[in-house]
């Protein structure tokens, strides 16, 4: 099962990679590998996420720490994944830091969230009806990591969803890491369109669903 999930993530990892959305050793991925007791792999911190090496995860336990002797470091937010194990049935979880999420983030980040709507691009959240709304809850970013997870925490409702945090990043998380990439890659794209939208249509930045 542990080398399973490890190369069900190294696979993901490796597909981010190619979109370049790992500067600078920004972001970070987990999956949980055993809900009884919680473990699941993450990150290992300031790694060079384009290359692929024996050393990228290692095993965490229910409180965010190594599960077994090692060197490495869990990444600085592990405590995000940690929360969203649990509090829901999710299977994976993703962090990026992406030029795109940044801009959008600090754009809308005084209406504490942003929203799309009449999007086909909001189905991979299954929003499937005509006149649904999809909103990302953008919350402040906390230097210190505990508070940030609490913030985090309360937006944490769901086996699926996603939360940016302003000028950080997004964290998304799936029932399993198909559906986590998904939804990564849903939002990412819903974020450039609207910013491209803002290009031509300025006035949008105030629109309220």
């Amino acid at each position: 099962m542990l080398t399973e999930k490890w190369t069900e993530l190294a696979d993901v990892k490796d597909e981010l990679a190619e979109r370049d959305w790992f500067m600078g050793t920004s972001g970070n991925l987990a999956i949980k590998v055993s809900d009884q007791p919680l473990r699941f792999l993450v990150t290992a911190s300031g790694k060079d996420k384009r290359k692929r090496t024996d050393e990228d995860f290692l095993l965490v336990d229910e409180f965010g720490r190594a599960a077994c002797d090692t060197h490495l470091k869990p990444s600085a937010e592990t405590l995000l994944h940690l929360e969203i194990y649990r509090r829901t049935n999710a299977g994976c979880s993703l962090h990026v830091h992406t030029i795109d999420n940044n801009v959008i983030s600090e754009v809308y980040g005084d209406h504490g969230e942003v929203t799309f709507t009449g999007q086909e691009l909001i189905k991979a959240f299954d929003k499937w009806e005509e006149d649904a709304v999809l909103r990302i809850p953008i919350i402040r970013n906390y230097a210190h990591i505990p508070t940030l997870a609490d913030k985090f925490s309360e937006h944490v409702l769901a086996d699926t969803g996603a939360v940016l945090i302003r000028n950080h990043g997004i964290t998304v998380w799936g029932r399993n890491a198909f559906e986590a990439k998904k939804i990564l890659e849903a939002s990412e794209f819903l974020f450039r369109y609207q910013l491209r939208l803002l290009e031509h249509k300025p006035y949008q930045l105030y629109k309220v669903v």
